[in-house]
C-alpha cells in the first residue's frame, strides 16, 4: 500500500467537463457556487465504473476522488496481486489524476510489480529490453496491462504501465 504517481494531463478523459467548474470555482470565489463534494463523487463514480468496465473486480471496491489534490483513493480486496495492480493503473491513467492512494488488500499476495511511465519514443519492445533484458518479453508487459491496453502499439507518453516480475 502506498501512493503512486501519475501524469495528471495524460489518460482517459472520463470527467474532463466535471473538473472544469470545480477548478474555476477555486480560481474565482465570486463565481456561481459549485458543489465540490458532488463533483468529486461523480468523478470517483466514473473511475469506479471505468475499472468495472475493464472487467476488474475487487470485493467491497471503493473509489473516491479529491479534485483539489487530484488524488484517487482505492480500497477493497483484490483477488490477486495482478488484479490489484491493474486496478491501480486503471484508476491512475485517467485525465486529471495525479496520485493514487493504494488502500487495496490482496487475497493471494505475490511479489509486487514495478511501474513504468511511458516517455516519447517508448514501445513495449524497448520497455521489455530495459526491464527484462529482452524485447521478446514485450508480451508479458502487454498481458499485464490488458484490458486497458487494446493493442501493444497503442501506448502514449505519460501512461503508467505495470511491469510484472518474471
Amino acid at each position: 500500500m502506498g501512493m503512486l504517481s501519475f501524469i495528471k494531463d495524460a489518460g482517459e478523459k472520463l470527467f474532463g467537463t466535471a473538473a472544469a467548474p470545480a477548478q474555476a470555482a477555486q480560481a474565482d470565489p465570486a463565481a456561481a457556487p459549485v458543489d465540490i463534494a458532488t463533483l468529486n463523487r461523480i468523478a470517483g463514480d466514473a473511475i469506479a465504473n471505468y475499472i468495472k468496465v475493464q472487467g476488474l473486480k475487487a470485493t467491497s471496491l471503493q473509489v473516491t476522488y479529491d479534485g483539489a489534490s487530484h488524488t484517487v483513493t482505492v480500497s477493497g480486496e483484490a483477488p490477486d496481486q495482478a488484479t490489484k495492480e491493474k486496478i491501480l493503473v486503471a484508476a491512475g491513467n485517467v485525465h486529471n489524476v495525479e496520485k493514487v492512494d493504494d488502500q487495496l488488500t490482496v487475497t493471494r499476495p505475490a511479489p509486487e510489480a514495478r511501474f513504468h511511465t511511458v516517455v516519447s519514443g517508448d514501445n513495449l519492445w524497448k520497455i521489455a529490453e530495459k526491464y527484462y533484458g529482452s524485447g521478446a518479453k514485450n508480451d508479458v508487459i502487454f498481458q499485464a496491462n490488458t484490458p486497458m491496453l487494446k493493442s501493444p502499439d497503442r501506448i502514449y507518453p505519460g501512461q503508467v504501465l505495470v511491469i510484472p516480475a518474471v
